[in-house]
């Protein structure tokens, strides 16, 4: 399946200041072994988002948690997924091996896409950020949504395959499929991003 996208192996240099690096979801109902929908491809992004994050605090880029979020009445997900990542409770928190440092921004959104009814693009242009390095759970679901509007709103965006995770391996193909066929997203390996 892997003829379906490119992936491009060389140096991608990004420049700091016009630049963040995006995690999305890396919380414990998620990327947890006890969480509720627990992604067990997800322990395996931990180091290479974790190689990203050194690499984008040396050189100042903005570094941006998304929090997926639910009150104990949602209406529109529960019904979907069962009742996950509720404000306040252990599930909802970043996974310790990941914790964000006083200077990240999160952005708590309540639905799989990061730009819907959040201050994301706000935050970015404020910033003057044009370039963004997406990573993080689950790859056909809040990365793939947040990937494609990340396009909409003509960010330039980067996805280091090996810094996103999916249930099953067919989710994950699909997703990296439809970066690259339908938004053109710059597919890479994390040891390619530089930030300058």
């Amino acid at each position: 399946m892997s003829n379906l996208f490119t992936i491009k192996e060389e140096l991608i240099e990004l420049k700091g200041n016009t630049s963040s690096l995006i995690v999305v979801d890396m919380q414990n109902d998620f990327a947890h072994p006890n969480g509720v929908l627990f992604c067990p491809n997800s322990t395996t992004i931990i180091q290479p988002i974790k190689n990203l994050l050194i690499k984008a605090r040396e050189k100042n880029a903005k570094i941006i948690y998304t929090k997926d979020t639910h009150y104990q009445d949602d209406p529109v997900e529960f019904p979907i997924w069962g009742k996950h990542v509720i404000k306040g409770e252990w599930g909802w928190e970043i996974i310790d091996e990941l914790k964000p440092e006083t200077n990240d921004m999160i952005i708590e959104k309540l639905r799989y896409d990061a730009f819907f009814g959040t201050p994301l693009d706000h935050v970015l242009r404020t910033h003057g950020i044009k370039n963004l390095v997406i990573t993080g759970t689950v790859a056909n679901i809040c990365v793939l949504h947040t990937v494609s509007s990340a396009k909409l709103h003509n960010y330039n965006v980067i996805v280091p395959v090996d810094a996103i995770s999916a249930i099953t391996d067919f989710d994950y193909q699909l997703s990296l499929r439809q970066m690259d066929f339908l938004y053109k997203v710059l597919l890479t390996k994390e040891k390619f991003v530089i930030f300058d």
